[in-house]
């Protein structure tokens, strides 16, 4: 899923590329992207765009006359943009919605079968703040303030992070770099943090956030976003299981649960014991390795 960085470079290139521009023609392809009736999309035809900007994981699309689009990716939605070069507009590619501008065309497409991406037309402040989950822009906020939103419930880091009611933008891959870079088990209690670790992880997750941001932006410079993806070279653990940590070079281990998985090295983060995954730990039980260090004796012993 887009997570902070990539929504956040995602709206500058859209306000550099349509914000003062009307809405010419919308087509959507598939309705079932569309979750609002009334008023139609088609209500924003010939209006101008004021802004682009990130909701969480959201962007939204600000139209003349109180009037927005909101549009979250979910998991698999991407966005191209088609420009128009010499008065004539080059291909769009196929997606579910496309919106065209003067200058181009914005497509939204999404992989795989499952349709999650959605969009919403609303016009009314309050509707548009429903679509807010309510959680803390890291970015800028107090130490006090991230300490309230980090221990408001008692769940493992990994699970406050990246819950949207408590922190804004952070999803499964920029946690695991968060924790990773803070030297912190993702399975640690947020209320069991101290206050030099509170601040360390405050301060971490300020700085691996605009970091990344800062590098995608160097990345895509003048160009629309188009390598969107939660698995980026340069990561220190997410999507890198068995491959070395960049401190230390142990294998990074991971935890599959659900569709999602936690990716941590047990070194930095776990003083070397190794977490336990719920299907294979089970399955293993007396055999599953308690730590990193018996894991290696057991690898090198079968080489």
């Amino acid at each position: 899923m887009p997570e902070l960085p990539d929504i956040t470079v995602y709206a500058e290139a859209l306000e550099a590329r349509v914000v003062g521009t009307p809405l010419l023609r919308v087509l959507v392809s598939d309705p079932f992207v569309l979750r609002t009736a009334a008023p139609p999309i088609d209500s924003l035809v010939q209006a101008r765009i004021t802004s682009v900007s990130r909701l969480g994981k959201r962007l939204v699309f600000a139209f003349e006359g109180n009037r927005w689009l909101v549009l979250h990716l979910m998991v698999a939605g991407r966005l191209h943009w088609a420009p128009q070069v010499g008065g004539t507009k080059t291909k769009a590619p196929r997606g579910l919605a496309s919106f065209h501008f003067p200058n181009g065309v914005l497509t939204l497409s999404e992989a795989g079968t499952q349709r999650r991406a959605s969009l919403h037309v609303v016009t009314s402040p309050e509707r548009l703040a429903a679509h807010n989950p309510g959680g803390l822009e890291v970015a800028g906020s107090s130490l006090e303030a991230f300490r309230q939103a980090l221990t408001r419930e008692n769940h493992t880091l990994k699970r406050a992070l990246t819950d949207p009611h408590l922190f804004s933008g952070i999803g499964n891959a920029y946690s695991d770099e968060i924790l990773h870079a803070a030297g912190l088990s993702p399975v640690t209690l947020s209320q069991k943090l101290d206050s030099e670790e509170v601040e360390r992880l405050h301060r971490t997750t300020q700085r691996v956030l605009a970091e990344w941001t800062d590098r995608l932006r160097r990345e895509n410079r003048d160009q629309f976003p188009s390598h969107v993806t939660a698995f980026r070279p340069g990561m220190a653990v997410h999507g890198r299981f068995g491959q070395p940590c960049p401190v230390c070079q142990t294998a990074v281990q991971r935890i599959r649960y659900a569709a999602n998985e936690v990716n941590y090295c047990p070194r930095c983060q776990t003083e070397g014991k190794l977490l336990a995954d719920r299907s294979l730990s089970r399955l293993l039980k007396s055999d599953w390795p308690r730590s990193i260090d018996e894991a290696e004796a057991r690898r090198d012993a079968h080489r």
